[in-house]
């Protein structure tokens, strides 16, 4: 299966003040040398938790944010390379659908004019050509035609993420990064908008990168899982294999920490350590070796390399092989 997004090495950091008068600006390393590939046609679901990272790697890929260094290939050229007049065609290709489904929607703007602009600014129609496709772009999402005239605020919050669904597919894209599309979602709107973007992935032939923080979701939606901690990928393999066998401590846990809804069976919790180091003042060598049962020396120093296991299951720990002795799925 071809690569549809190459994601090499990608770093970004951002400076804070330190606080108080002539502070010195403290440097957070946000995305740390960050690498995957995404196929054409696959959902690959990056997870980890709030303050990770993964939403800034979402949009760098989009050029939302600039990049410090490293490769974004999309079909093979160089997104970060691009002038802004070069990424406006690409802008076509990648589309985004955000986690706040009412401040990501203008106010003073009706919905099908929402809908409608993507199609205006690239060219594809107009008069009315452009509300025809508005209404079918409404009736796909779950939205009926008598939404054209309404605004946001009359809207729940299901429906207005349907809006922005429907915004996002407007100018047909190959590659949707969905950030949070349901966390701010009842569960009950949760499952719908996740089979809502299932079925359009079947039907407009979509790859997504889904980004999100639930691992109910995210086994639910994904091909591939890969799992970040403190800027970093740690584990990147097949849903089906990671959630049945995790080859990093951190996503071991993770997966210990998913409610179980059946009363009568028991699981061994992982006794990790202390809490989530700073941003601005992360461990040396592998970032999770302060609260990871498996530490010894050498994680403190030495950063382990995100490897094959085998099976195309990478990880990045220095003892991959003993995970799984503290808890049971």
């Amino acid at each position: 299966m071809d690569n549809l997004l190459e994601v090499h090495d990608l770093c970004k950091s951002f400076h804070t003040d330190s606080g108080g008068l002539g502070g010195a600006s403290r440097r957070l390393q946000a995305v740390d040398q960050v690498s995957f590939t995404l196929r054409k046609g696959e959902t690959l679901g990056l997870v980890g938790e709030s303050g990770c990272g993964k939403s800034t790697t979402g949009r760098l890929i989009l050029r939302l944010l600039e990049a410090d260094s490293g490769k974004v290939l999309f079909q093979g050229q160089d997104v970060l390379q691009l002038s802004q007049r070069q990424m406006r065609p690409l802008r076509r290709e990648i589309q985004m659908i955000f986690q706040d489904p009412y401040s990501s929607l203008n106010p003073r703007m009706k919905v099908g004019d929402i809908i409608g602009e993507p199609l205006q600014i690239h060219g594809l129609a107009r008069g009315s050509q452009l509300k025809e496709e508005v209404i079918r772009l409404m009736g796909t999402v779950g939205l009926t035609e008598e939404h054209y005239h309404r605004y946001p605020h009359e809207f729940s919050g299901g429906q207005r993420q349907r809006i922005g669904i429907a915004r996002a597919l407007a100018v047909r894209p190959s590659l949707i990064i969905a950030d949070e599309p349901v966390s701010a979602l009842d569960l009950s709107i949760q499952a719908q908008v996740v089979n809502l973007l299932q079925d359009i992935q079947k039907d407009f032939g979509l790859t997504y990168l889904f980004i999100a923080h639930d691992l109910s979701v995210i086994e639910h939606i994904s091909d591939r899982v890969a799992v970040m901690y403190l800027g970093r990928i740690v584990e990147l393999a097949n849903a089906e294999e990671l959630y049945r066998a995790p080859r990093h401590p951190y996503s071991e846990a993770l997966l210990n920490a998913v409610p179980i809804p059946d009363p009568a069976r028991k699981r061994t919790h992982i006794p990790l350590k202390g809490e989530v180091p700073s941003a601005l003042n992360p461990p040396s060598g592998c970032h999770f070796h302060p609260r990871c049962p498996y530490a010894k020396e050498i994680c403190n120093t030495q950063r382990p390399p995100l490897e094959d296991q085998g099976n195309g299951h990478l990880a990045a720990c220095h003892f991959s092989d003993e995970v799984g002795q503290f808890g049971t799925f």
